[in-house]
This record gives structure tokens, C-alpha cells and sequence, in this order.
């Protein structure tokens, strides 16, 4: 018996790698929310996280002033 070529061994390897089981539900990349992760940003010691942070604490009182202007018009 002619012993198997090595390129076509690595290709049958190759083929079996990419056949292996899946999983069948995805996982997210993070269970952290939108917001979460923005605050772990604006605490860190990265580039830019105090530019975060202010931009967090903006957004913060923009929704506080549109809460309560919608309140003044019912």
C-alpha cells in the first residue's frame, strides 16, 4: 500500500477541523448593556474615557431636562 500524500492528509485535516460540531446558540461577545459598558469606559484610564464620561453625564442631563419639560405640558 503507497503510504498518503502529505498535502492531501493536511487537506482531509483541514476539512474534518472545519466540520467540527458548532454551537448551536450563539453567545453574545458581552453581557454587559450599551450604557454599562460606556460607564466601565469613562472609568478607565484609556484614551479618551473622561471625553466618555463627560459625554455620559451631557446625555444624563439632557434626558433629565426633556423629562421634565414633557411633565410641564400634561
Amino acid at each position: 500500500m503507497k503510504p498518503m500524500n502529505p498535502l492531501l492528509a493536511a487537506v482531509i485535516l483541514t476539512a474534518l477541523a472545519g466540520c467540527a460540531g458548532h454551537s448551536s446558540s450563539p453567545k453574545p461577545a458581552s453581557t454587559l448593556t450599551e450604557a454599562q459598558r460606556d460607564s466601565a469606559i469613562a472609568r478607565s484610564s484609556l484614551p479618551g474615557a473622561a471625553t466618555v464620561g463627560r459625554a455620559l453625564a451631557l446625555s444624563g442631563r439632557s434626558e433629565r431636562y426633556a423629562a421634565q419639560t414633557d411633565s410641564l405640558t400634561r
